[in-house]
């Protein structure tokens, strides 16, 4: 268990450092990133991109010289090596640079070539709420849209295992919902309710899930006894699995900007974690997001 991303950063400073590969990587922003993960002392970088623009990049933003560049112009083909790396074991967490997200996701999907595993692809965000214990992650508020209750399973495993490869081996989980009556006129309660049933018969990897469960049961105790209701996991929730991307986006824009969170987000459902971060996220978000990536144990 994990209260801030200090603790991550001085656990991940205990193990060898893990190499980022990073796709069309004439980008500020992310070099600024780069260059804490390797003053921190968790990951060192291998720079693929255009090299005329990455090197006065680097200088500018005080990444060192040493920091290798595989020069390709060409940002398809700059992508594809990026991935290469990863796929064959040079790299261990992939990055985007100044390239197009469906461009950079094609070749992350690339049936022979990328990084598939079968496994719908999902983001997983981590926030650092002031005065709470630990850590709160939340799935999934950036990639799936409306998820199916199928494409909801993936989605759960995806954040389980991910939570699993940083030492939480049975995380709470709230199946978020607007109450916690299964109601046939609101669909997300009773994908809630299969979804427990689900991992009572052994489908979902170990983990403790409730649902459906309202947001203020799942972050209080108070509120789940006040509404009497009985919770193994109220107020000490490790997991916020959203019913749609346009709660999971509310609930995290929330917490940053009413809570003053510091919150990262990596993609999961790839051989390997991914770093893909908004080109408006400081270089601290984008850093934390990297740290987050190297605490992830890669699939393949």
């Amino acid at each position: 268990m994990y209260s801030n991303y200090h603790e991550i950063i001085a656990e991940l400073k205990t193990r060898s450092l893990i190499r980022i590969s990073v796709a069309v990587a004439q980008d500020k922003g992310v070099l600024a990133a780069v260059k804490l993960a390797q003053e921190a002392g968790i990951a060192e970088a291998v720079l693929v991109g255009d090299a005329a623009l990455i090197a006065p990049l680097m200088e500018e933003v005080g990444l060192s010289a040493d920091t290798p560049i595989l020069h390709e112009a060409n940002s398809g083909k700059a992508v594809v090596q990026a991935v290469s790396l990863v796929k064959n074991g040079q790299a261990q967490v992939l990055m985007k640079g100044l390239v197009n997200s469906s461009d950079f996701l094609r070749a992350v999907l690339h049936k022979g070539e990328g990084l598939r595993t079968g496994r719908l692809l999902s983001h997983l965000g981590a926030f650092e709420v002031p005065g709470q214990k630990k850590l709160l992650f939340i799935t999934d508020g950036g990639m799936n849209i409306a998820p199916t209750l199928f494409e909801k399973k993936q989605i759960l495993v995806n954040a389980i295992l991910a939570l699993h490869g940083m030492g939480i081996m049975v995380p709470n989980v709230a199946l978020l919902t607007a109450n916690e009556v299964v109601n046939e006129k609101m669909p997300a309660t009773l994908d809630a309710k299969i979804l427990v049933e689900m991992r009572s018969n052994g489908d979902l990897p170990a983990s403790l899930i409730e649902g459906p469960i309202a947001l203020d049961v799942a972050v209080s105790q108070k509120a789940a006894q006040h509404k009497g209701i009985d919770s193994k996991i109220a107020g000490n929730v490790d997991l916020i699995m959203v019913p749609n991307i346009e709660t999971g986006n509310a609930l995290g824009k929330s917490l940053i900007y009413f809570a003053k969170s510091k919150m990262a987000g990596i993609v999961l459902g790839a051989t390997h974690p991914i770093v893909m971060t908004s080109r408006s996220e400081t270089p601290e978000g984008k850093m934390n997001s990297i740290a987050l990536a190297c605490l992830v144990k890669p699939l393949g």
